[in-house]
């Protein structure tokens, strides 16, 4: 087992499931839910991607000295101290000082190039600026922004990765400009203003592991009215899915193994397969419907309260006949500068393409933007390029039969677990063709 999925059986000892019985977890009326848990296979897949990320360190490797303070405003009675770092928080943050996490992420091209074009592409913005890295990891974003001619940069992470980012910056001549801080942007003080925010804080299903939090944190406290925050907007998208093989090569498999009849393992397989959100990559061709977006993010103006709980209403009409089995979420974020500054929460947002009116049920469905030139994005989509992101599908226990043209619609609620808000509760209820459903899992 390797250290990344070590450190996600860690975190995982430290939730339990509230998941409920009934018609929920994906059922149909006339089935009944079954206890189990996801594949051990998936859970450490996505292990992989538990980051512990938030801020830095530096000798230059700068450690916080911020709970001195928090504890003399305790003392003092003042309501500014920062929240307090949870054992769930240090779980996080110790699992990102595994190498291969980091390995993973810097080897998806798509990821790294994005951000390094985005940096450069905003180099007149930049160069001779202060900069913020949130979660900077081993400091490749911090060298990039170094590289773009800024002057100073900040290299936060929580993380002991840290200490390795310091000595990547030495080893490249940049300690001058970097400086590597190791503690939590909450916690950490740095004395200039600032005029860029830079930060790969998304999770999956873009909210998982709730780092924009601490991207929001910095805005709040550094960034310089008319800052630049890289990326600027993103936005999660859901669809539903048809996935044969999948549901194949995890149920249908215990019909038959040997020629023994072995059909009383499938109510277990079916919960061990798909009970939690399963993170894969699928292909366009999977996807029945123009795509819902769940959630657009402004950088600039969203809150912490905003992202505690998401809610949306969808209704889609399949494109073709076949087996619904889920839902697939995916997301993609823009790199882009403030078109007005400070903007209204609810006037910046992409130019997209309407799909044809047959399709475009909701108002809120979208498929590509009209110049992809307006603004660099890296997206996650099925039809791009694959990143480690990969898509998060919500896979129903039994698929249901659609024809083409048929309706699907109801409701996701994405919220903030209670116990551990880097976790995220979903609450799924769809209806199609007279038949109401209702499914619910954990994100962990």
């Amino acid at each position: 087992m390797t250290c990344r999925a070590l450190s996600r059986v860690r975190r995982e000892d430290m939730f339990q499931s509230t998941s409920s019985s009934g018609y929920s977890n994906g059922y149909h009326h006339d089935g009944s839910s079954v206890g189990g848990a996801h594949s051990a296979e998936n859970r450490l897949r996505r292990g992989s991607r538990s980051r512990s990320r938030n801020h830095g360190s530096g000798s230059n490797l700068r450690v916080s000295n911020r709970m001195i303070q928090q504890q003399q405003e305790e003392e003092t009675g003042t309501d500014k101290a920062p929240a307090p770092c949870t054992d769930f928080d240090m779980a996080y943050f110790n699992s990102y000082a595994h190498l291969g996490i980091h390995e993973e992420m810097i080897k998806d091209r798509a990821r790294t190039e994005s951000y390094r074009n985005a940096i450069f592409q905003h180099q007149d913005r930049i160069a001779g600026k202060v900069v913020v890295d949130v979660g900077c990891g081993t400091g490749i974003l911090s060298i990039f922004c170094a590289q773009a001619g800024a002057k100073r940069v900040y290299a936060v992470d929580a993380s002991n990765i840290a200490v390795q980012a310091n000595e990547v910056v030495k080893a490249n001549n940049l300690s001058d400009r970097v400086i590597v801080l190791h503690g939590r942007v909450e916690d950490v003080e740095i004395d200039d203003e600032v005029d860029v925010i830079v930060s790969e804080w998304m999770g999956y299903m873009l909210l998982y592991e709730s780092m924009l939090g601490s991207v929001i944190t910095a805005r709040e406290r550094w960034l310089k009215p008319g800052g630049l925050i890289l990326p600027s907007t993103a936005t999660l998208y859901m669809a539903p899915v048809t996935h044969p093989d999948r549901y194949s090569e995890s149920v249908d498999f215990w019909r038959n193994v040997y020629g023994i009849d072995m059909s009383a393992m499938l109510p277990l397989a079916k919960q061990c397969a798909f009970e939690e959100p399963s993170v894969e990559t699928i292909s366009g061709e999977n996807v029945l419907t123009w795509p819902h977006v769940v959630k657009q993010v402004d950088c600039y103006t969203v809150t912490l309260h905003e992202l505690e709980s998401v809610s949306t209403r969808f209704k889609f009409k399949s494109m073709m006949r076949a087996p619904f089995h889920g839902f697939a979420f995916w997301f993609d974020v823009e790199f882009d500068i403030p078109a007005i500054f400070p903007s209204n929460n609810n006037t910046r947002t992409a130019a997209f393409i309407e799909p044809p009116n047959n399709h475009d049920i909701d108002g809120t469905q979208r498929k590509k933007r009209a110049n992809p030139n307006e603004a660099l994005v890296l997206s996650t989509a099925p039809e791009d390029p694959p990143t480690h992101w990969q898509q998060t599908l919500i896979y129903f226990y039994d698929p249901i039969e659609v024809e083409q043209d048929q309706v699907i619609e109801g409701s996701v609620t994405l919220s903030q677990s209670k116990e551990n808000p880097r976790f995220m509760n979903i609450h799924l209820e769809y209806a199609s063709n007279g038949r109401c459903f209702v499914k619910e899992s954990v994100m962990r």
